[in-house]
């Protein structure tokens, strides 16, 4: 079982977000390269501060190791955390350029 609990669901999630953006909202974010940037932005973020929340020595957050895979990178941040960070920082701007283009279409 190890990975399914908090694996599965992280690499699904990745999965439900590129398949809404490129099969159904058709936005174009993933050519942007200011998308990109505000997701090297996010990176630089959350590195220091998952990090010092999952750190082994003293952890803040605990995750069950059954269900995860095991891999943490860098300063023990389980590689899960990043998929999570991608798929919901990238939700929200697609919602957020949705309204936006919704908008403009509206004042057309």
């Amino acid at each position: 079982m190890t990975g399914i609990g908090y694996t599965l669901p992280a690499v699904a999630a990745v999965v439900i977000v590129c398949v809404a953006e490129c099969a159904v909202l058709g936005t174009g974010l993933f050519r942007r390269p200011a998308y990109w940037l505000t997701m090297v932005i996010v990176l630089g973020f959350q590195i220091p501060v998952d990090g010092w929340l999952s750190r082994l020595d003293a952890p803040i957050v605990l995750y069950n190791p059954k269900h995860i895979l095991g891999l943490r990178f860098p300063w023990d941040i389980p590689v899960e955390d990043f998929l999570f960070g991608f798929a919901l920082v990238t939700s929200v701007l697609l919602a957020w350029e949705r309204a936006r283009q919704r908008r403009e279409g509206a004042r057309r």
